[in-house]
């Protein structure tokens, strides 16, 4: 543990919030000449990346295009998807395979060594390259002990981003804005440090957490998003949540995600009775776009009053299931369900926020010396719908993109910073608000703000949102910051950029769907929030 009084600030070079694929990847292609901070909420690899099992799409077999892969995201995206950043992405992506097997990643290969390549929806082709169906484990373990290794990267875990600090209040009148570091909230030693650095990134991920039902980690709750949003940056398309159609659904499993590969590899969904529902909801049946499989669970649920539905990969082998899904088919069994033998009861569940801190092909924000990179940011890459496996290889070549930008900058002076001042707050009494409004947060947004939205349902929502803001407002002020109320002050931030994005969408585009405005559209325009100047 490092020790230092509170007063004195952390310096570094290259401060980074998050530990997923997107800020381990950028700590350690800046590790050769800088000094790094990764700064994490929970320990090193609680993040949302080590979740992830399906893979990492790119250009891989000599069959496949730049061109194929572009279009097969400009579909998926609805219209909505940067041209540039979707090519950028793309083309850099065989590149980002290529650094992980450098690093020593163990992807999945034939038996003549080459690369073994699978196939998820959405996908023209066989693209994506994988770990059997725990790609996010092992690439975050391979990376983990690079970074533990590096002399050059200090990890802080169990902090918590509290908020950026500008230069504004420091600097002399007439200096341009800019960020020069931040506030953690060091749990173990229940005190918030100072941090400064000319370059801070964000790589803090989503906000699955602001629902009822997610696949995410705890620790998804859009810290970044938030903190950059306060701090005055825009952000872009936060009415896109990806919702996975099939997370298993079980009391005793925390959001384990059933991956599309199952649908890809003959999976079958069936309502309680046994009866196939997709293919009355679309001629692609199983393999549609995740969007219309879950909009067709959504309303087979509703229509039968059902909790889940089931699906079913029970007609394929043992010994192909086992091959093909070790860790679902091991925990699967641990809870007492047989995949060889019966149905997975799933629900779909908040997955992926495609929206985010809107950041240029540089990774960098509206506030200079700040960047935003992977799920916390929106690079234009996933528009209205990511495409499957589009999200692991966005975080490894924005990494890049962000660190060699970093590397051109002009050394900056940072001026020295002020410790943060709690002398005149108390401890907080009463943490059952705190877990009281988190539960209703998380229940009002999945019902309201969920897979099929109305303007009813916002409105509700959003009512729901200005009383807790001043709640959680009037908490922040009087009391010790913890790390739940942290959170809760973010997840409310977050819901209402959510829920403003989604009023200000007259159509159904992707992701957003809405009963009032079934149609498109004639022009796809992103939604752009543009925080009010702050005193």
């Amino acid at each position: 543990m490092h020790h230092h009084s509170a007063a004195q600030a952390l310096q570094f070079d290259v401060l980074i919030v998050g530990s997923g694929l997107a800020g381990l990847s950028t700590a350690l292609l800046l590790s050769e000449k800088y000094r790094v901070a990764i700064i994490t909420k929970r320990a090193v690899r609680e993040g949302s990346s080590g979740w992830a099992q399906g893979g990492i799409a790119a250009v891989w077999d000599k069959a496949d295009s730049f061109a194929a892969h572009v279009d097969d995201t400009l579909i998926a995206g609805a219209g909505l998807c940067d041209m540039a950043a979707t090519q950028f992405v793309v083309e850099q992506a065989p590149q980002a395979i290529a650094w992980l097997q450098a690093m020593g990643v163990p992807f999945s290969t034939e038996h003549n060594g080459d690369l073994h390549l699978t196939r998820e929806g959405g996908h023209s082709a066989r693209r994506i390259v994988h770990v059997t169906d725990a790609t996010g484990a092992a690439v975050q373990t391979t990376l983990i002990e690079r970074v533990q290794k590096s002399p050059n990267i200090t990890l802080f875990e169990n902090h918590t981003l509290v908020d950026l600090i500008t230069s504004d209040k420091l600097s002399a009148p007439g200096t341009p804005r800019r960020c020069v570091g931040l506030y953690a909230l060091d749990d173990d030693r229940d005190e918030v440090l100072t941090f400064s650095a000319p370059h801070t990134l964000l790589a803090t991920g989503g906000a699955g957490k602001v629902y009822l039902y997610t696949t995410n980690p705890d620790t998804a709750t859009g810290d970044g998003i938030a903190a950059a949003w306060r701090a005055g940056c825009r952000v872009q398309n936060m009415e896109f949540i990806q919702f996975h159609p099939t997370c298993l659904y079980h009391p005793h499993a925390k959001s384990f995600l059933i991956s599309e590969a199952v649908r890809g590899e003959g999976g079958r969904l069936l309502l309680p009775d046994g009866t196939r529902f997709m293919p009355a909801h679309d001629a692609r049946a199983e393999l549609a776009p995740r969007d219309v499989v879950a909009r067709a669970i959504d309303f087979e649920m509703k229509k039968g009053g059902f909790d889940c539905v089931y699906l079913d990969i029970s007609h394929q082998p043992l010994a192909f299931i086992q091959e093909h899904f070790p860790n679902i088919y091991a925990r699967c069994l641990e809870l007492g369900i047989d995949i060889s033998r019966q149905p997975i009861p799933v629900v779909p569940a908040a997955h992926y926020t495609c929206g985010g801190v809107l950041a240029d092909l540089t990774g960098r924000t509206d506030l200079p010396g700040l960047y935003a990179i992977g799920e916390a940011a929106c690079s234009g890459l996933h528009g209205a719908n990511r495409l499957a496996s589009n999200s692991l290889v966005e975080c490894m070549v924005f990494a890049r993109a962000a660190s060699h930008d970093i590397e051109q900058q002009p050394g900056v002076p940072v001026p020295t910073l002020p410790a943060w001042d709690d002398s005149r707050v108390t401890d907080a009494d009463e943490s059952v608000v705190i877990s009281h409004n988190w539960d209703e947060l998380r229940r009002f947004m999945w019902d309201y703000v969920g897979i099929v939205r109305t303007n009813k349902r916002l409105e509700r929502a959003a009512h729901r949102i200005a009383l807790l803001q001043d709640e959680i407002q009037e908490f922040y002020a009087n009391f010790h910051v913890s790390r739940d109320l942290l959170e809760l002050r973010n997840l409310v931030q977050v819901a209402d950029l959510i829920v403003q994005s989604a009023r200000a969408r007259h159509e159904s585009r992707g992701l957003h769907f809405s009963r009032d405005y079934p149609d498109l559209l004639d022009v796809a325009l992103p939604t752009t929030l543009t925080p009010q100047a702050r005193d």
